[in-house]
């Protein structure tokens, strides 16, 4: 009798298993819009300040699935994420889903430990710029573009005009630049087991089995198995979501903005959704 009536007792007074929160980071990083806004920093921050907060929660669990997207965003997520796991002493428990490249292994990085799928896409350690070549387009239709500028670096690597060699290079330097910094970062938190295979930080990519042998993952597994396995069989995981802003939407950070220039947004989400659905294309998905 006692059992079925603790079912009706807030959580708080029940004697039952552990209760690990868990914080979903799903999709490109950035590319944010008004009816889109991306993963970021302000649309995760009170996820993981709720998940983190949780005093009696043994460990915080996030479920990455990310093709990448903005280095400063996944850069910025990776410290909030250390900084409150510091702050509240957590251990930080990360579980990859599809893939975690580029920006989202960035992310996957901030586990204590990363536990992926066998299927599991990750790696992608590198830093790409891409754009199309318009010049020929235009002037194929007859339109003259006119660009004035007071700088003469204004228009550097403009799609309507011709590439210059140096801008190349102008755009090769910052890539490398925000390379280093991507390399420093795993390093800092994987250096005692990653392997030394040449080919790491060159922005190849390994599935889950491949990538535990080169030190990118910890261990192959899924959320509810190791969590259960490591907490008991009665632990439960309480998905810590989004807070939902207006029309049932959940918030991404982007505020009253979805309210106003709506027939921008809508383009601005369809240029958004080619880009991010090429991203996931790169990895197969």
């Amino acid at each position: 009798m006692l059992d079925k009536l603790r079912k009706f007792l807030p959580a708080k007074f029940r004697k039952e298993g552990q209760i690990v929160p868990v914080v979903r980071l799903q999709g490109a990083i950035g590319m944010a819009t008004p009816l889109r806004p991306g993963l970021s920093l302000a649309g995760v921050a009170q996820q993981l300040e709720k998940a983190f907060s949780m005093k009696k929660a043994p460990a915080v669990a996030l479920v990455v699935n990310s093709p990448g997207g903005s280095p400063v965003q996944s850069r910025l997520i990776f410290q909030r994420i250390r900084d409150l796991a510091e702050e509240h002493e957590k251990e930080v428990l990360v579980f990859v889903e599809d893939v975690a490249a580029s920006g989202g292994y960035m992310i996957a990085v901030a586990g204590d430990e990363i536990i992926a799928d066998p299927s599991s896409i990750l790696g992608s350690i590198g830093v790409v710029s891409a754009g199309f070549g318009l010049k020929g387009l235009i002037e194929k239709i007859g339109v003259e573009r006119r660009v004035y500028t007071a700088g003469e670096n204004k228009v550097t690597l403009d799609p309507f005009q011709d590439e210059k060699p140096a801008d190349i290079e102008h755009l090769k330097s910052l890539q490398l630049e925000i390379h280093e910094t991507f390399i420093d970062l795993v390093k800092s938190r994987r250096a005692d087991v990653l392997s030394d295979n040449p080919d790491l930080f060159t922005g190849k990519f390994w599935a889950g089995k491949t990538a535990r042998d080169l030190g990118l993952v910890d261990a192959i597994g899924d959320l509810r198995g190791t969590l259960k396995a490591r907490y008991g069989e009665k632990t439960e995981m309480k998905l810590i979501s989004a807070p939902k802003g207006l029309f049932g939407r959940r918030s991404g950070g982007n505020g009253i903005s979805s309210l106003f220039g709506m027939d921008k947004s809508m383009a601005d989400d369809l240029v958004s959704s080619v880009e991010e659905r090429a991203l996931w294309m790169r990895y197969g998905l």
